[in-house]
């Protein structure tokens, strides 16, 4: 090996473990490895940037924006509505439920199609387990669809240009990837949710599910308190903000907002979520004592300006990773963080102290007014049923006129996806569809780094030789084995690989390793990119491969170990009806 090819497989495979490892994010880790490969001289310093430009981050980033525009539109709830109004029965809910969700990620982002689909999953069903993963498959399996259905399918495409001038199109990926997608639908709704464990957590209300009986407590200010006369600010101070005041009453008027700056009197009993190892030091500290009220219900921690929303953790939230009290959550978002629970179970010590994870489920009060905007903000999704969004019908036709639009002009050649994707976008902030401010919070930036950075590396793979190099030692340890079985191997490497890291960074680094293979065997590279498609999407074995099985973690109650149970027979299915697919629609 060359030195070039030494340090571009070293940045590589340590990017490779880290990713895989999950300790930091995949962007800082994509965007440092791309630092390092500069300075290391395999990436020039004049095209280091030059990813955050290629034609599939826009393209990514636009069918973000695209899919929240038709989502505030209202236009997808009226069809899943109508939809679920006509299913009666857990059986029949799950298959419409899954059936929409899979439809939608073929034309939309597919978290934001689990996003809209999860609410009403949870509403719906008993045993939430039962149909959380079919739902969260059920969006994956959909994006294998379309070009726009999965950023591994538009990394994909946009590669085929450098190698053969013209990307695949829009509904290239149907002829394999719809086949596919129903096959693994059948097998989830028929068989796959009965290998989920029964012993999983039943739709429970929040009070049962983050048991706030081990959270919040009522105390009342003795006379002799040192803190009379200081603020509810004071207090939480006292306790380095492992105590949270949630309510004050005084005079018989319960209170649960704008309390913080309240000065506290003798008598005054207080609402407080506490952390039960160190409730006794806290409340001998500040002169409060335990009132013996009867169990706290639901209801106490409400009124008609206040309100609780449980919301799930996504992965590349601004709270990912940090606790309550280095992110002063009551000052930064507005909100008071009542209680998490995590894969299903609540956590019940050193709360101010836990740093949050993707997946975890939190119990958040704040102003009814605001609530929804915070949870935004802090990267969460809201896991209440929301209102249908009926609106005007312009309202609904504009967003669907300009998409339809966009696809045409796509199919039909006019114009690159890119270009017709990035029209749509700017139409829709033109016309008021969606405000700037809005698009540019839509985007998952997270993603945009790790694609921006990512495909760099992968040009410096294929220009120092490197992919040559694995192409082969491949086609040499593969000996005399038919193409067939390479391409099999391929496509179980890839699909690997994503179950273990994010399937965009997986895409980067397989596209041209299975290009160079092709090239080896000299044979047609297309399916060899195909299989890198559908295996780079495919992640079923673990919570970590795919945002929508983290989302569905907490939920759920699902544990790390139960994904494989559905997963790895459903992996082995795609493999046997993927590879005969490809070879009949995309010949060698």
């Amino acid at each position: 090996m060359t030195p070039d090819q030494i340090i571009i497989f070293a940045i590589l495979g340590l990017s490779l473990v880290f990713f895989m490892w999950g300790r930091w994010r995949y962007d800082i880790v994509a965007f440092t490895a791309l630092i390092l490969a500069v300075v290391g001289g395999v990436v020039p310093t004049d095209l280091a940037f030059r990813g955050f430009g290629h034609p599939a981050v826009i393209t990514v980033a636009a069918v973000l924006i695209i899919s929240r525009t038709l989502q505030v539109s209202g236009v997808i709830d009226l069809i899943a509505g109508a939809v679920l109004r006509m299913a009666k029965g857990q059986g029949s809910q799950m298959t419409a439920l899954s059936g929409i969700g899979a439809v939608l990620s073929a034309f939309m982002n597919n978290v934001g199609a689990l996003a809209l689909l999860m609410p009403l999953a949870l509403r719906l069903s008993e045993r939430p387990s039962a149909v959380l993963m079919p739902l969260s498959f059920a969006t994956i399996l959909g994006g294998l669809v379309t070009l726009i259905g999965t950023p591994p399918n538009i990394i994909v495409a946009t590669f085929r240009t450098d190698v053969t001038g013209a990307p695949f199109a829009l509904f290239d990926f149907a002829f394999v990837g719809l086949p596919i997608a129903l096959i693994g639908l059948i097998f989830v709704l028929v068989i796959g949710w009965r290998l989920i464990p029964s012993d999983r957590t039943s739709r429970r209300s929040a009070e049962e599910m983050f048991d706030l009986d081990s959270y919040v407590v009522e105390v009342s200010v003795n006379e002799e308190s040192e803190y009379i006369g200081k603020t509810v600010r004071e207090l939480e101070v006292l306790d380095e903000h492992r105590s949270i005041v949630v309510g004050l009453m005084r005079d018989d008027t319960r209170r649960l907002t704008h309390i913080w700056g309240e000065r506290l009197r003798a008598g005054d009993l207080l609402l407080l979520r506490v952390d039960p190892a160190s409730v006794d030091e806290m409340l001998k500290k500040a002169g409060l004592t335990l009132t013996g009220a009867e169990r706290l219900e639901e209801q106490n921690i409400r009124s008609d300006q206040v309100g609780t929303v449980e919301a799930v953790v996504q992965p590349g939230a601004r709270i990912e990773g940090r606790s309550p009290q280095t992110l002063g959550m009551r000052r930064r978002f507005g909100v008071a963080l009542l209680a998490v629970a995590r894969e299903g179970q609540p956590i019940r010590e050193r709360l101010a102290r836990t740093q949050f994870r993707a997946g975890d489920v939190l119990l958040l009060q704040g102003d009814d007014e605001k609530l929804a905007d915070a949870v935004a903000e802090m990267g969460c999704l809201p896991l209440a049923a929301r209102r249908l969004t009926v609106g005007k019908p312009r309202a609904v036709l504009i967003p669907i006129l300009i998409f339809t639009a966009s696809v045409l002009s796509t199919v039909m050649g006019w114009t690159p996806v890119h270009v017709s994707f990035a029209a749509a976008v700017v139409a829709l902030i033109l016309l008021d569809r969606i405000s700037a401010n809005e698009a540019y919070q839509t985007i998952e930036w997270p993603v945009i780094v790790l694609l921006g950075a990512m495909i760099p590396l992968g040009n410096a793979l294929q220009s120092t030789g490197g992919t040559q190099l694995i192409a082969e030692s491949i086609v040499g340890l593969s000996g005399s084995i038919p193409i067939w079985a390479v391409l099999t191997i391929v496509l179980v490497v890839t699909m690997t690989l994503s179950d273990l890291m994010n399937n965009a960074a997986t895409a980067i680094v397989m596209a041209p390793i299975s290009v160079a293979i092709a090239n080896q065997l000299g044979v047609n590279a297309d399916p060899f990119l195909m299989a890198v498609a559908i295996g780079a999407s495919c992640a079923f074995l673990t919570p970590i491969g795919h945002q929508n099985n983290v989302l569905v973690m907490g939920p759920g109650g699902y544990r790390f170990g139960d994904y494989w149970r559905m997963g790895l027979p459903l992996e082995i299915i795609i493999v046997a009806a993927s590879v005969p697919l490809i070879l009949i629609f995309w010949p060698l």
